[in-house]
């Protein structure tokens, strides 16, 4: 396979100081909104980069679920890797791509758990299934085969009986407060437009950065 040729032209739009949003988390909305509208798959979705316990940043995708002033939030297991790998240290980077419209956002914050009341409220907006699946996997731990994983979930459904689980203790949000951001918009002729937003004080300093 040859793939050192793959490139393609980006001409979808500019990206300019004149026309961002002062506020970052305004312009972010301004762009997922129009990612959501493009029905874009997955247009939610962002790769979230911690430190693992081992030393190596590690990487994988989750699902922003609500977001404003004070953070992005996401869901997962507190006793997964990427959960324990928070607690170890709560620095973080969220990543945001969107090939249709040739752009990414990158933001970097630390990491919190939510409010119990939000974790509750959105674990009991879920199907029943995932929250049958949340509840009977313990994430990042070694099983012994695929049939062990789908006989623990019909063990749960067939006792559950279609009721209402409790949300378990080890499952719930995080909520990444940002102190930066940098919005990428790509151009012609590789001279992609870079914005990034620096926390500073109440406000951000606002800086255009070489592609």
């Amino acid at each position: 396979m040859k793939i050192d040729s793959v490139r393609r032209e980006y001409t979808y739009a500019d990206l300019s100081r004149e026309t961002i949003s002062e506020n970052p988390v305004a312009q972010f909305s301004i762009w997922l909104d129009e990612a959501v509208g493009t029905n874009i798959d997955d247009s939610t979705a962002m790769s979230l980069v911690t430190f693992g316990t081992d030393g190596f940043p590690q990487s994988r995708i989750v699902l922003l679920k609500y977001f404003d002033e004070n953070g992005f939030v996401f869901f997962t297991n507190y006793k997964s890797e990427k959960g324990i790998s928070i607690e170890n240290n709560p620095a973080v980077g969220l990543h945001f791509y969107w090939p249709k419209l040739e752009r990414q956002v990158r933001i970097s914050g630390f990491a919190s758990k939510t409010e119990t009341n939000l974790s509750d409220k959105y674990f009991h907006s879920r199907p029943l299934m995932s929250q049958i699946s949340a509840i009977i996997s313990e994430q990042s731990t070694e099983i012994p085969s695929r049939k062990y994983l789908e006989n623990q979930f019909e063990i749960l459904q067939n006792q559950l009986q279609n009721g209402k689980p409790a949300r378990p203790e080890n499952w719930g949000g995080y909520r990444v407060k940002p102190e930066k951001f940098e919005f990428w918009q790509g151009r012609e002729n590789r001279l992609h437009d870079r914005i990034s937003y620096e926390k500073q004080g109440d406000g951000w300093l606002i800086k255009r950065l070489a592609p």
